[in-house]
């Protein structure tokens, strides 16, 4: 009993010798590939907020795109700055480019690669209607108020900026508050990161873009490797400052997981998309219109009540120039009313022009990507157009038509004599049995017609034989 104890004694002490396997490090890769929109900060974020509950040791933000929303974008940089999982920004593969707001997320990673011929930069905000017009040099002399940057406990200062004097004139004032705030904005990231502020203000100002080489060289970026294995092995013992703390990076062995779009940001790319959201807004008001019309028909009214609130839904996400959906509503009303209405043409072409500029400026985008396409706008533009002329030539034709029931209907209609009379009689009409006054003598199964009604009696007449 006591040689077994002790061979119990024995193999505990062996097993509690074995050290546990380690888990392996892991990281998770997101990808960015096209413009930034709500379903872009929404994929982020769940794929951020992913990383941090595996307790990945690094996310790889894979990046290539033309720009995108400014409201998406600002999503996307809190979350990056609030992660306690560094974040390696890597614009890639060869080709690839981080435009406009893609240069702004570049800014706020951890650590920010680029892949050899790729280019960052033409980080000018855009208005409605354009580049907008840049401000002047003397305007540019002036310091303009900065806000507190994203850190917690340092601000950012106006820094003197280098001579711009290459820089296009002009630009109102809101064109140079516009301006302004997306200089701070981004000096302000450049300084927490430790990055190139001047080139930054440059990026803004002038519109200015860079390769990765002499991005590198200008320190805009900390990292140019070729492909993500030589990245990592970049990476490897590097400090990176993240929530205030600094951190070594361990990316020699690390796991590359990725996380891909699920059907929720699938579905929330396509109604977001201008023209899906552009169309669903549509078919839900002329569904409705429909069911108004004929109320019982149903099918309209559930199509259009689904699709009116998908749209709802999406708009809500967009940068929606309301002034743009009240001419689309409007011009909609005056298409419908030219239906009741005789105005000649006048509200109908009003409602078409009212539609067709309405589309145009439907949504108040800073960038080309959010905005219904032209090929869109005039189809449905003429559609509508279309379907309303053809309805009102259906209206016109029942107008100029004859009067097929009801009190006027019986004029000129003919029946037969049930007998003789002079004066007062009955009279067969449409098959029903009416008394009738007739100023002439009338004889049986004589042919008659209708000259007026007076309450349920008919003035008749013998019919003209040459019209029979």
């Amino acid at each position: 009993g006591g040689a077994c104890l002790l061979f119990a004694l024995f193999l505990t002490s062996i097993g509690l010798a074995v050290p546990e396997p380690t888990a392996t490090p892991s990281a998770v890769r997101l990808t960015v590939s096209n413009a930034i929109g709500p379903a872009t900060a929404d994929y982020v974020e769940r794929g951020l907020d992913t990383a941090t509950a595996r307790g990945a040791h690094l996310v790889l933000l894979r990046i290539d795109t033309p720009g995108g929303l400014d409201a998406s974008m600002r999503n996307i940089i809190r979350k990056i700055i609030a992660s306690p999982v560094p974040v390696v920004a890597y614009v890639a593969p060869s080709g690839a480019r981080a435009a406009s707001a893609g240069t702004y997320i570049l800014y706020a990673a951890h650590v920010a690669a680029m892949a050899p011929a790729t280019n960052i930069g033409a980080a000018t905000p855009v208005q409605l209607g354009g580049l907008p017009a840049l401000p002047s040099p003397q305007d540019r002399s002036r310091p303009a108020p900065r806000p507190e940057s994203e850190t917690d406990d340092t601000s950012v200062e106006q820094a003197e900026p280098e001579d711009m004097s290459a820089s296009p004139p002009g630009g109102d004032a809101m064109t140079r508050k516009l301006v302004n705030d997306a200089v701070a904005y981004l000096r302000g990231l450049a300084r927490m990161r430790g990055r190139n502020e001047d080139w930054a203000e440059r990026a803004v100002r002038d519109g200015a873009s860079i390769t990765a080489e002499d991005a590198l060289e200008a320190k805009v970026i900390d990292l140019v490797a070729v492909d993500e294995s030589k990245l990592l092995a970049q990476l490897h013992g590097r400090v990176v400052h993240v929530l205030g703390e600094d951190l070594t990076l361990a990316t020699e062995a690390l796991v590359m997981d990725d996380f891909a779009p699920d059907w929720r940001t699938e579905l929330l790319a396509v109604i977001t998309n201008p023209n899906v959201a552009y169309v669903l807004m549509l078919l839900g008001i002329y569904g409705l219109f429909f069911e108004l019309s004929n109320p019982g028909a149903v099918m309209p009214g559930v199509v259009g009540s689904i699709c009116l609130v998908v749209a709802m839904f999406a708009l809500q996400m967009l940068p929606v120039n309301y002034a743009g959906l009240a001419l689309i509503v409007l011009g909609i009303a005056f298409m419908i009313g030219e239906l009741f209405v005789p105005s000649f043409g006048a509200l109908g072409v009003g409602g078409v022009v009212a539609f067709a500029v309405g589309s145009v400026v439907l949504f108040d985008s800073e960038t080309g990507h959010f905005r219904v396409s032209w090929p869109i706008i005039v189809a449905v533009t003429a559609l509508s157009a279309a379907f309303f002329l053809l309805a009102i030539r259906a209206l016109l034709k029942a107008r100029q038509g004859p009067v097929v029931s009801g009190r006027e209907e019986l004029i000129g209609a003919r029946g037969r004599a049930l007998d003789d009379f002079t004066g007062d009689g009955q009279v067969r009409v449409h098959g029903e049995i009416w008394r009738a006054h007739a100023a002439t003598a009338v004889k049986r199964d004589d042919t008659v017609q209708v000259t007026a009604v007076d309450g349920l009696t008919l003035t008749i007449e013998p019919a003209p034989e040459d019209n029979p």
